[in-house]
């Protein structure tokens, strides 16, 4: 059993949502009451590890008021934080759902500077743990003032501690990484083009394109999610895909954090890559189960599993 994982959010968030009628322009809309989860990659992967029982540690710059509230909220969900404190204000999302057509509207804010000396405490902080994390999860987006190399840094000096990195995140800061090479990588297809060099790809290249990022030594396991069609697990020595459950689907906010949480608690038991594909399908499709920023519910998440457990690929 591994106990100790690390998950780490450069550019958390708090996630605002409420509903609407109909979304009319020029007219004052009555929204029901707001409601507040915590947000972003790596945080999100913590709350849903602790709806699975796997214990960790949430680190990530806080700041200001929406600060101290993204630390209340996870708190009350029962994880283990590791705030670092900046000038800035940690940034909210906005999301509003239109009930007469349950399409979703998605407001995301920029977040406010993290200083460079702020970025060296960061740094500091993951260096000093102690016992050192065994896994740790690098998700989400960069917030302004830090560049792709301070992820680079991060994994490189982390690997060096004996550490596994698990990446989720895109653009030149994946490219980045991967170029100081990783544990595993969540990428979705068009992801994994853009890092292959290639326009689109499609099920049977999309294997061949993940072998490649593997044999050029980038990663050891690649999970290729693919929305509703499921997921490709490739490893050097095997390919599977992984068809996603039919469910109804009320919400994508959250899925793919979902989906990194469900394996990384399967990785955590130590149990196989196949049981971890599973899992994290499992998981990310349950998360759509539900309206808003919710995440996933446990049980949802453990009657997908055993159906893909049942079920032949």
């Amino acid at each position: 059993m591994i106990k100790n994982i690390l998950t780490i959010t450069l550019n958390p968030t708090v996630d605002k949502s409420s509903a609407v009628d109909k979304i009319t322009p020029e007219r004052k809309l009555r929204c029901e009451q707001p409601k507040y989860e915590p947000g972003g990659g790596g945080i999100n992967v913590s709350r849903g590890l602790s709806r699975l029982g796997i214990s960790s540690r949430a680190l990530f710059p806080s700041g200001g008021r929406t600060g101290k509230l993204l630390e209340e909220l996870l708190e009350k969900e029962n994880v283990i934080i590791n705030p670092q404190k900046v000038e800035g204000e940690t940034r909210e999302n906005f999301i509003i759902v239109e009930n007469t057509t349950n399409q979703q509207y998605r407001f995301g804010m920029p977040g406010t500077e993290v200083l460079e000396t702020e970025q060296e405490k960061l740094f500091s902080c993951i260096m000093a743990l102690s016992p050192f994390p065994e896994l740790i999860v690098l998700s989400g987006s960069l917030p302004p003032g830090i560049e792709p190399e301070f992820l680079r840094r991060i994994v490189r000096s982390t690997k060096e501690k004996g550490a596994k990195v698990i990446v989720d995140t895109s653009g030149s800061a994946l490219s980045e990484v991967l170029d100081e090479g990783v544990f595993l990588l969540k990428p979705n297809i068009g992801e994994l083009a853009r890092l292959v060099g290639v326009e689109s790809l499609d099920n049977e290249s999309a294997d061949e394109a993940a072998q490649e990022l593997i044999n050029r030594g980038k990663t050891e396991v690649i999970m290729v999610s693919m929305g509703p069609q499921g997921a490709y697990l490739v490893t050097k020595d095997r390919n599977e895909h992984i068809v996603a459950p039919a469910v109804k689907k009320l919400s994508t906010v959250g899925a793919g954090d979902s989906m990194v949480a469900g394996m990384v608690s399967v990785l955590a038991r130590e149990g196989s890559f196949s049981e971890m594909a599973k899992m994290g399908v499992a998981c990310g499709t349950a998360a759509t189960m539900n309206p808003g920023t919710g995440l996933f519910r446990k049980e949802d998440a453990e009657k997908l599993y055993k159906w893909l457990c049942r079920t032949k690929h």
